[in-house]
């Protein structure tokens, strides 16, 4: 009966009515032993909204550490002692070299990411200068995550050429206290808004594990779907040494993909991007995103913790009979050996983080 009811639910989706609130709650009370009838069912929206395509995207920290924020999550958070100590910001050149190395990895976006609570007016002049240059020279679309903006500061990114922002509300708006409390939840969403008035796509989601209910899962899809981004980044919890959370127990892989799948069936449009964690949670399970709905991940390392190999992911992809959309215009074949930007070393000098980037 449920199986049955998992694929009506799932019918209902494709017939272009989107789910209500008891129908989500129903979904996620849904028992481990119909995880596969829950994934199948999200493969079908997936296809019937996206096809067989799947795409990904690179990003880089161009301005590391020292920020003002308190995120419970966050390395890059003054508040805490963690391996990222001091303020790193990246020459121009060098994020330009990192966007070049992202195009060849088969990402058809790539993204200036900022520590901090709010940029500056000359930071947004300067990034979004980069930003405009990157899409001449890499052929990529040009996004920035550069944190809280004014509407003139989206208007300002918007004529400079950045295409694209991200800027997660991170988790919903009840738990949202219990992580950050130097912002607030209204903040990031103004911010969005802001985004959107401006003409620029929005990237906005979420980061899990951190102590949330499903009951939080839920609320923050629905306010997302209020929102409609363009695309919806998914992030586990790496607790990392220093912050609030470092002792939190990880999710379960299939747990994950269950979040996954029921997001898919909740924002179907969405390009549901699967970033940070995935390595460490997913672990032989990766590639099972596609399974659960996903349509997209990042490629390369991420903010301050590396990724697997682009070639690798690119295999997965293959394997899996996916066809990898890419910014080139390639279908994500093995490219020449990538530039590699070290930005930040640990104390005991071993290099932690690498190029490309996110904590999306």
């Amino acid at each position: 009966m449920s199986a049955t009811r998992i694929a009506s639910l799932a019918d209902q989706v494709i017939a272009g009515t989107a789910l209500d609130r008891s129908q989500a709650e129903w979904l996620a009370a849904l028992g481990r032993e119909y995880d596969h009838d829950l994934f199948r069912a999200a493969t079908r929206i997936r296809e019937r909204f996206h096809g067989n395509r799947v795409r990904c995207c690179s990003i880089v920290a161009a301005k590391v550490g020292r920020c003002s924020e308190d995120c419970a999550f966050c390395s890059q958070s003054a508040h805490y002692k963690t391996p990222v100590q001091g303020l790193t910001v990246l020459q121009p050149n060098r994020v330009l070299d990192a966007a070049l190395e992202a195009a060849r990895n088969g990402a058809d976006s790539f993204g200036i990411v900022n520590s901090g609570y709010a940029p500056k007016n000359d930071e947004v002049e300067e990034w979004g200068q980069v930003a405009g240059r990157i899409r001449k020279t890499a052929g990529v679309r040009a996004c920035a995550s550069l944190g809280v903006l004014s509407r003139e500061q989206a208007q300002r990114l918007a004529e400079l050429g950045v295409e694209r922002s991200n800027h997660n509300l991170q988790t919903s708006r009840r738990f949202f206290p219990n992580i950050i409390k130097t912002h607030t939840y209204d903040e990031r969403l103004a911010t969005l808004y802001h985004l959107k008035q401006a003409g620029i796509s929005v990237c906005s989601g979420a980061l899990f594990g951190m102590g949330e209910t499903w009951a939080d899962r839920l609320d923050l899809a629905f306010d997302l779907r209020e929102v409609d981004p363009d695309v919806v980044p998914i992030n586990f919890l790496i607790p990392i040494d220093g912050t609030p959370l470092v002792g939190i127990q990880p999710l379960e892989p299939m747990e994950c993909l269950k979040i996954i799948a029921i997001y898919r069936f909740l924002l179907p449009r969405q390009d549901i991007k699967i970033a940070g964690g995935r390595e460490v949670h997913l672990r032989d399970l990766q590639s099972w995103i596609f399974y659960a709905g996903a349509t997209s991940f990042l490629i390369g390392n991420y903010l301050t913790t590396c990724g697997r190999t682009p070639e690798a992911d690119r295999q997965m992809v293959r394997d899996l009979g996916l066809e990898l959309d890419s910014g080139d215009g390639s279908t994500g074949s093995d490219s020449p050996s990538p530039i590699r930007v070290q930005y930040m070393k640990t104390p005991d000098k071993t290099p932690e983080a690498c190029s490309s980037l996110n904590d999306a």
